[in-house]
């Protein structure tokens, strides 16, 4: 398996962001090969977030991983992204 070398983006900041509204945020970047950075659950759904900087693009194994995933996963680039992300998602107003 192969090792996530660094944190994309603001990663640090939007999981700070995403628990203070109550979601449950488990970080899963050094995972690896093309697994999303971040587990999010809140009001019973689960989704993962890949972070990335703005003009970050996904390695090939992050392609094919969001290409065969049947689940929720989603590329955010910021605080707000995630925010209104989560907002969207789960129907909350937080």
């Amino acid at each position: 398996m192969k090792w996530a070398r660094r944190v994309d983006g603001p990663q640090a900041e939007i999981v700070s962001a995403l628990r203070r509204i109550g979601v449950s945020v488990f970080d899963a970047s050094r995972a690896g090969s093309g697994f999303p950075d971040l587990v999010c659950g809140y009001r019973g759904r689960t989704w993962l977030l890949e972070v990335k900087a703005d003009g970050g693009s996904l390695t090939p194994a992050q392609e094919e991983f969001h290409r065969s995933f049947r689940g929720e996963a989603y590329i955010i680039r910021s605080v707000s992204d995630a925010i209104n992300l989560t907002r969207t998602i789960t129907g909350s107003t937080t």
